[in-house]
């Protein structure tokens, strides 16, 4: 499905029912976004991990600008700004009251910026795997050069020279780095979602490359602005958002509550998938 908003057009779906019959009663399933990381990926792996969870939550996944099946368009509108107020516009396009937000990685700084500036519009915020400043890309440069192979220090390299510029090339990314985003890495799965991803490398490099909105953004100042309940989860062995971060995020948002997976890097859902889904199970129910 695809919604016509602001400038653009966002594919968005839905998994799971709004209203779930019960005896003699209808029970209500409070809507969730899941808003998927990147830039330059798009939603279908979160469709797997978050499976579980229809049968509490009604499910809406969307792609950013730029990404997977919405609309390609104006480089210069692929950045942060843009996907809130897009994010935002398909709440309303879609007549929903408070959503509980989800957002893993990229999508935890949206999630973060949007909750911070539509506080009403947020009953549950989760924040996965995600930082709310650009200094996680230096930690991340430090981490790769004591962890990293020669191989994925060269993929890491291309990816802040913006030189990620062709499907091949993020896709060769992505394999390199799998072994990096999980310490339960699958290559078979991997390679599945690979080959059934819709790649952006333009998205890619509007954020990372030199001069790209990743390298300067700062959202620590409106953190204090999010109203809502909110969990962060970090995984102990992340490379890209290690586990500081969260616990920055978690002490500037009041009343937050944060966990930090031990068994994880990055990929919460490849290496700790049913310890992440009872956490946002517990969190969502109350």
């Amino acid at each position: 499905m695809h919604a016509r908003i602001r400038n653009s057009e966002i594919y968005f779906d839905i998994d799971g029912v709004g209203l779930q019959p019960e005896g003699a009663r209808m029970v209500t399933h409070r809507p969730a976004f899941a808003i998927h990381g990147g830039p330059g990926g798009e939603h279908s792996d979160l469709k797997i991990a978050f499976k579980p969870l229809t049968d509490q939550l009604q499910m809406v996944y969307f792609d950013h600008r730029g990404q997977g099946r919405s609309a390609r368009g104006d480089k210069r509108l692929y950045n942060l700004d843009e996907n809130v107020e897009d994010m935002e516009a398909l709440r309303q396009h879609l007549g929903l009251g408070p959503i509980v937000s989800m957002g893993t990685s990229y999508g935890g700084m949206v999630a973060m910026a949007h909750a911070a500036r539509y506080p009403a519009a947020v009953s549950h915020l989760i924040l996965m795997v995600t930082a709310a400043h650009a200094g996680f890309n230096g930690r991340a440069r430090q981490i790769v050069a004591e962890r990293g192979s020669p191989g994925q220090i060269a993929v890491c390299a291309q990816l802040w020279a913006g030189q990620l510029d062709s499907d091949e090339k993020l896709r060769h990314y992505y394999e390199v780095m799998g072994p990096l985003y999980a310490l339960k890495y699958d290559p078979v799965a991997g390679a599945a979602g690979r080959a059934r991803g819709i790649l952006a490398p333009d998205a890619l490099n509007q954020a990372f490359a030199p001069g790209g909105f990743l390298q300067t953004f700062d959202l620590r100042p409106e953190l204090p602005a999010i109203t809502a309940p909110t969990l962060i989860i970090a995984g102990l062995h992340d490379w890209i958002c290690p586990p500081e971060f969260s616990q920055e995020i978690h002490q500037r948002i009041p009343h937050s509550q944060l966990q930090v997976f031990e068994g994880s890097s990055h990929s919460l859902r490849m290496d700790e998938p049913e310890r992440m889904i009872r956490a946002i199970r517990d969190f969502a129910a109350h």
